[in-house]
């Protein structure tokens, strides 16, 4: 019998998450239009409170603001079973504050960045320490259908999400710079985009080909005095690695 799925919360994460999983979830917003609105999307349903989701659900996902968790828990908590599952996306929250909101249920915290929307996301995973094999292998197996994914303890998940959750946007960032730059050597904007958006992929695929040897990968490109070599040692003067060592402490300094 498939997994009944309930999603308190309907923004842009629930959104990505509902729509990469791609099943007909029950939803509930404080924006009813919101709530509409996704469900419509992914053939679910609009419920009508917290309790209605957690009542008609197998797995609860925890969508909301985190400051939301005690008011929304004192609607949701009731309904609550000893099969019940509640899976965390607040940000910030521990699980250990998120079982104490959801006393008898399996509760575990994750943190997947957007691209779990296409079916190629990463999401960490904190796993409920109260051991429930069951559960657990049925939440592993329902996020490995949204992309990779990293069980890890609870304390390296700032670090995991200061890598994977701002990947999206570090990726575009990169690719608008070398589109910029291939505008100014001449190529039209429509068609540097292509080529940086093809040139991107291709060397990420070699590196998962290659157990991501980024040395490896560099050295067989590189010719000692070549193009390549040059325009690398543009971009070490210029303090790539240093910029990124910087993201990751700003990154890390505003929690996660």
């Amino acid at each position: 019998m498939r997994m009944q799925i309930g999603f308190i919360g309907a923004g842009n994460m629930a959104g990505a998450m509902a729509r990469g999983l791609g099943l007909p979830a029950r939803v509930f917003d404080i924006d009813a239009v919101r709530a509409q609105t996704l469900a419509d999307e992914i053939g679910g349903t609009a419920a009508a409170s917290n309790a209605d989701v957690v009542a008609a659900s197998d797995l609860v996902v925890l969508c909301h603001k985190p400051a939301q968790l005690t008011a929304v828990a004192q609607d949701a908590a009731p309904a609550v079973t000893s099969t019940t599952i509640i899976v965390s996306l607040l940000g910030g929250v521990a699980l250990a504050d998120v079982r104490g909101a959801y006393p008898g249920a399996r509760v575990f915290r994750i943190m997947p960045n957007t691209a779990v929307g296409i079916r190629a996301g990463v999401i960490g995973l904190v796993d409920d320490d109260a051991g429930d094999p069951a559960a657990c292998a049925a939440v592993q197996d329902l996020l490995s259908t949204v992309g990779e994914l990293f069980v890890v303890p609870e304390s390296q998940m700032a670090a995991l999400t200061a890598v994977s959750g701002v990947a999206p946007a570090y990726a575009a960032l990169v690719a608008e710079a070398q589109i910029d730059a291939a505008v100014r050597a001449g190529i039209p904007a429509p068609v540097a985009a292509r080529l940086v958006g093809a040139s991107l992929a291709g060397g990420v695929a070699i590196l998962r080909r290659q157990d991501m040897d980024t040395l490896g990968v560099r050295r067989a490109v590189t010719s000692p005095g070549g193009v390549t070599a040059r325009g690398l040692a543009a971009l070490e003067a210029g303090g790539l690695r240093a910029a990124f060592d910087d993201a990751m402490d700003a990154v890390l300094g505003g929690g996660a």
